[in-house]
């Protein structure tokens, strides 16, 4: 790709008529496909996330551990040694080095497939009997894995098929926070252990694995190789059909050059991440009210249920109402940061009720830039490049995630040795 055509794709007006030129309305099958794949691909995700303050206090043996008492007043506040931010980097960082490099790769999607629902079915298993801290993490890092071969995989594949497979993969994306999140509360709340809870989810790499091989319709792209008459699926195709004849792969030198533009996508999308997560893995656990009807454990879980309950909902609105300033949306998720940073410092917000207000934002913001950044992508983007435009955006995502993870680390170190302050009003 010349530097002048790079320059003219630049320049060029989104492709608003795409409708009239590409192939006639998507499959319903292909439409539920994407929304499945895109529950099941984040559920691991998410249920380790919900996860993380039982994994880090319990072991899932129940072996408790004490909280960290303030150096100060010897008052306590109700802290884990360890702070739920360091299961978060150990669910995106193997996520972030398959996003890095998998777009680069033209690896065949079923072999991709295939390895993210073993590795989905070995990090429920592993954190489920789990005797170790060290074993629930790798369950964790396998989780990682799974999730972040599936995303940038099941994004690369989209372009196969009409854009709006993007919002439904959004919306399932989506739904995998609601329904993973809430599923853990709810059947632990009931009485049901931890790492039970963990283990029944295997149903959902079973799932993933009849709705790809199953349910998503993959005639008509099917390429035969040189080498055997077997069929293969590959994720960007040598003749991709089109409305201008055929589709080659653009080089290794051409998506070099597509990371400068890719910016306008990937800088505010990684910012609401970076937010967002702080928020979720830093600040959660560290936000209590005492004497309530939630102990503190349950407390945090349902907070995670109520972000992705926002989440959810944005990133099933794009069909309804669109927006293009993410960046904007990236200035209102600080703006949460600070509100929920500072209350967990100085707890002053007199009711739950409030948090939990502030929190749905933060999942309405937060699904609203990654549904809206990735349909743009899919609208924007020009045939030859929307693959691998795809993949690498998904990037953003987890740099925004890693960074947040770090910044968590020490930040629930430092206030953990500060001396509590106790409300004065606690609904």
């Amino acid at each position: 790709m010349s530097v002048a055509y790079a320059d003219e794709i630049e320049q060029s007006t989104p492709y608003e008529d795409e409708a009239e030129i590409t192939s006639p309305k998507e499959k319903p099958r292909n439409l539920i496909a994407y929304w499945l794949l895109g529950l099941c691909n984040n559920y691991a995700y998410v249920i380790m996330l919900s996860a993380a303050h039982d994994i880090l206090s319990e072991d899932f043996q129940g072996n408790s551990t004490v909280p960290t008492p303030s150096p100060v007043t010897n008052i306590t506040r109700d802290c884990n040694p360890v702070s739920t931010g360091a299961i978060l980097l150990a669910d995106v960082l193997p996520s972030l080095a398959m996003k890095l490099t998998m777009p680069f790769l033209l690896t065949h999607i079923r072999l991709r497939v295939l390895l993210v629902i073993l590795l989905s079915s070995a990090s429920f298993l592993m954190v489920s009997f789990s005797t170790a801290q060290w074993q629930a993490f790798l369950g964790v890092v396998f989780a990682a894995i799974s999730g972040g071969l599936g995303e940038v995989t099941f994004l690369q594949y989209s372009s196969h098929y009409d854009k709006n497979v993007v919002s439904t993969w959004s919306s399932g994306t989506g739904g995998s926070g609601l329904f993973g999140a809430l599923s853990f509360a709810a059947l632990t709340t009931a009485g049901l252990s931890a790492r039970k809870t963990v283990l029944l989810m295997l149903v959902i790499p079973a799932l993933m694995a009849i709705t790809f091989f199953f349910i998503l319709d993959h005639e008509k792209r099917r390429v035969k190789t040189n080498d055997s008459d077997a069929d293969t699926e590959p994720l960007m195709e040598e003749n991709q059909p089109s409305f201008k004849g055929h589709i080659a792969p653009i080089s290794m030198r051409s998506k070099c050059r597509m990371l400068p533009r890719m910016a306008r996508f990937i800088v505010p999308l990684g910012s609401v991440y970076l937010f967002e997560y702080f928020i979720n893995q830093g600040v959660f656990e560290l936000i209590y009210f005492e004497n309530i009807w939630l102990d503190h454990h349950s407390q945090y879980r349902w907070l995670q249920v109520d972000y992705q309950l926002g989440v959810f909902l944005s990133r099933s609105s794009v069909n309804l109402f669109r927006i293009n300033a993410v960046w904007f949306l990236a200035v209102l998720q600080f703006v949460n940061v600070i509100l929920l940073t500072t209350e967990a410092v100085f707890l002053y917000i007199p009711s739950i009720w409030i948090v939990f207000t502030i929190v749905f934002w933060e999942g309405l913001l937060a699904g609203a830039a990654y549904v809206n950044t990735f349909y743009r992508v899919a609208f924007e983007t020009i045939p030859q490049e929307k693959a691998f435009a795809m993949g690498i955006t998904s990037l953003a995502g987890s740099v925004g995630v890693s960074t947040a993870g770090a910044l968590a680390v020490p930040f629930h170190q430092y206030l953990c040795s500060l001396p509590i302050i106790h409300r004065t009003t606690k609904w």
